[in-house]
C-alpha cells in the first residue's frame, strides 16, 4: 500500500522488500477547477490551464552545474539518460493510460556523481498573459512509482489554497549516504515561467 505523505515528510526510496529503488516513474497530476458560466451560471465550464512539469538537477551547493541539468518539455532528456520527460500535456487530465497529467522517468543508477538533488517543479505557461494561477487547479499531486513493479510507493497531495501562486516546487529526490530519499515540499511561488524558477538555483 502506498504511503500518503504530508508536507515536509521525507521517506527512503525503497521497494517493498527493503532494497533500493532504481527505476522510478514520477507522476504529477492536476485538474482544472470547474467554473460556473453560461446561462445564469447553471453550466460549468473548465478553464484550460497549461501547467508544465520540469526537473532541475542540483549539485551539493544547491546550484545547477550546466544548462543540461534542466529537463522540461523542450529538453526532455539528460545526456546521461538518468532523467526523461515523457512530454507536455497542454490541458491536464490523463497521460499514458494513467491519471497523471505529466510523467518523468528517473534512473537513479545513471545520476552523475556531482548531482545531489533532483527537484520537481511546475509552473503555469503564459500565466501573466492568461491571468491564471494555481487557485484555478485542484487535486494536484505527485507520486513515486516503482517502475519495474508498476506500484506506487508514495504520493503527496497538495491540499492548500494556492490562489494567486503561479509556480510550485512540488518535491525532490536527494542523496542520503549510499541511498536516495524523497522530500514532499509543496512550496508555492510567483515565478511566471521556468526560466524564473531556474534562476533561483543559478
Amino acid at each position: 500500500m502506498a504511503i500518503s505523505l504530508q508536507k515536509g515528510q521525507k521517506i527512503d526510496l525503497q521497494k517493498k522488500d527493503g532494497s533500493q529503488l532504481t527505476n522510478i516513474l514520477v507522476g504529477l497530476g492536476w485538474k482544472e477547477v470547474q467554473q460556473k458560466g453560461g446561462l445564469m451560471g447553471l453550466f460549468k465550464q473548465k478553464a484550460d490551464v497549461d501547467i508544465d512539469a520540469s526537473v532541475i538537477m542540483l549539485n551539493a551547493n544547491g546550484k545547477i552545474p550546466t544548462k543540461e541539468e534542466v529537463i522540461f518539455f523542450n529538453h526532455k532528456d539528460h545526456p546521461s539518460g538518468c532523467v526523461h520527460h515523457c512530454g507536455d500535456n497542454l490541458v491536464g487530465g490523463k497521460m499514458g493510460g494513467m491519471d497523471d497529467s505529466e510523467q518523468i522517468l528517473v534512473d537513479l543508477t545513471r545520476v552523475p556523481q556531482n548531482i545531489d538533488r533532483i527537484v520537481f517543479v511546475v509552473n503555469i505557461y503564459n500565466c501573466v498573459q492568461r491571468k491564471q494561477h494555481f487557485g484555478m487547479v485542484e487535486n494536484a499531486y505527485i507520486r513515486i512509482v516503482d517502475k519495474g513493479a508498476g506500484e506506487t510507493i508514495a504520493s503527496y497531495n497538495l491540499t492548500e489554497d494556492y490562489s494567486g501562486k503561479t509556480s510550485m516546487v512540488v518535491g525532490e529526490i536527494y542523496r542520503r549516504g549510499d541511498g536516495w530519499k524523497f522530500n514532499a515540499i509543496g512550496q508555492p511561488g510567483y515565478d511566471p515561467g521556468i526560466a524564473d524558477l531556474v534562476n533561483r538555483y543559478c
